[in-house]
């Protein structure tokens, strides 16, 4: 595992944001360490970054009259506007972080020369197995239809390709946002679990804001969110998770046409549906939200764990 991989490495050369000379005392102290700007503070400059790339990308896409998701519109095109304007906004974030802590920008998870490769094709099996392992234990207990087709011919083709898209942005953006930047930056002051717990219980919050989602489902959120931190740790980048973030969503919002976190999309390959208790099917949540789910999550970590072993 090289230094830009690793998420505890790559200290800083010569920070511009490195500590003033002389003491670090007092005052000084609330702000840097003995090497650089306090990991808490780093992270609030990366965020305020964040917001603020975000902030122009929306006006701009505004004004160009691109599709924005709505609480009344939700369409693919939508979201990899949405997307889009997410990744830019973390990678740029990021980027400038990067100059001021003299830190390579692989560093942060998503190194350049591992993009698409064997980690992110692994990952997607991994995605794919797994929402199926989850619909059809909701199945073999009565709980789901698969249905008839909704799409047929180019239509549905041109569906599954969009949706891939929309979901390699998703994966891209939220594993970057929460297992990324922010990751690295909070593990170098309290550690890397200490880090991902409280990052994953932001994952897990964030999603209560869609309709149909309820605590239970943010839960199982909370708890892909620490499986995905294991897979950053025991593969030294993101790009695991992120082939396995892409294909458990397309799975859910397309292939099985389920709800996705508590969201329903247009343009899905089913008309599949839902039928018995909530602990089973998820309810309004979606597959994430049933019992099932942290049954295949478990699973999934423990066949992880023996997998892919600490490096010596």
């Amino acid at each position: 595992m090289n230094s830009e991989q690793n998420p505890e490495s790559a200290e800083p050369s010569q920070p511009l944001i490195g500590p003033p000379e002389g003491p670090i005392t007092g005052a000084k102290s609330i702000f840097w360490n003995e090497r650089e700007f306090r990991a808490g503070w780093r992270l609030l400059v990366y965020m305020l970054l964040f917001i603020l790339v975000v902030t122009v990308a929306g006006i701009l896409a505004n004004a160009l009259h691109l599709p924005r998701i709505s609480t009344t519109s939700l369409t693919a095109t939508s979201m990899l506007v949405q997307e889009g304007i997410g990744i830019i906004g973390s990678l740029v974030a990021a980027a400038i972080m990067g100059m001021l802590e003299a830190r390579p920008f692989g560093c942060y998870g998503l190194p350049r020369t591992a993009a698409f490769e064997a980690r992110f094709w692994q990952g997607a099996a991994w995605g794919i197995a797994m929402i199926t392992g989850i619909i059809f234990l909701i199945r073999a207990f009565g709980g789901f239809s698969f249905g008839d087709l909704a799409l047929h011919g180019p239509q549905l083709w041109s569906y599954a390709v969009l949706w891939g898209l929309v979901f390699v942005l998703v994966g891209i953006f939220e594993e970057f946002l929460f297992r990324g930047y922010a990751q690295f930056t909070l593990a170098t002051g309290i550690g890397f679990w200490p880090a991902a717990t409280a990052l994953s219980a932001g994952f897990g919050a964030i999603h209560l804001h869609n309709s149909g989602e309820d605590r239970i489902g943010a839960l199982s959120v909370f708890v892909i969110g620490m499986f995905f931190c294991l897979t950053l740790r025991r593969t030294g980048n993101l790009w695991f998770a992120v082939g396995l973030h892409a294909t458990f969503d397309w799975g859910e919002t397309f292939l099985y046409s389920v709800p996705d976190s508590g969201l329903v999309a247009p343009g899905h390959l089913l008309n599949s549906s839902f039928h018995g208790p909530v602990w089973l099917t998820g309810g309004t949540v979606g597959p994430e939200g049933s019992v099932m789910a942290f049954v295949v999550i478990a699973i999934a970590a423990v066949i992880f764990a023996f997998v892919y072993r600490v490096k010596d």
